[in-house]
């Protein structure tokens, strides 16, 4: 109920225009900890892709569709959520790292997606970067 009035009190008048409001945009590179905080925050739906081909070309629904039968962590894409939390348990070093070398997400669709009930949810789809693109040997951002 909270994250409903949360996500109410945010200006626009269509998910994409209130992610707007919060500088969520198609095209943009976040943080994911602030992707995660939307998500926590607003309920918003933040999925992360790993493939550059199924963020870009395919919608939601069917990549959901296709990988309905695979485990959470053997599809190519994940729930911000579960990605940290994952991550977090697995490394103890990782949230120290996160301050260091931020994690940028590109964000690739925002907007609302429908869940298998009918109802329409706010969502954005994130393409992570892949890993041979991340330079741990700059500085950190300021």
């Amino acid at each position: 109920m909270e994250k409903m009035k949360a996500w109410s009190a945010i200006p626009g008048a269509t998910p994409a225009e209130k992610l707007g409001s919060l500088g969520v945009t198609e095209g943009r590179t976040l943080d994911v900890r602030f992707l995660d905080e939307i998500a926590r925050t607003y309920g918003v739906t933040v999925i992360l892709f790993f493939e550059e081909d199924l963020a870009r070309t395919r919608t939601l629904e069917s990549v959901q569709q296709e990988f309905a039968h695979s485990g959470e962590f053997e599809r190519p894409y994940i729930a911000v959520g579960s990605f940290l939390k994952f991550t977090r348990e697995n490394d103890p070093s990782f949230e120290q790292t996160l301050r260091e070398f931020p994690l940028l997400v590109e964000l690739v669709t925002v907007g609302e997606t429908r869940l298998k009930n009918g109802k329409t949810v706010p969502y954005i789809a994130g393409l992570m970067p892949f890993l041979n693109e991340l330079d741990v040997a700059a500085p950190p951002p300021k």
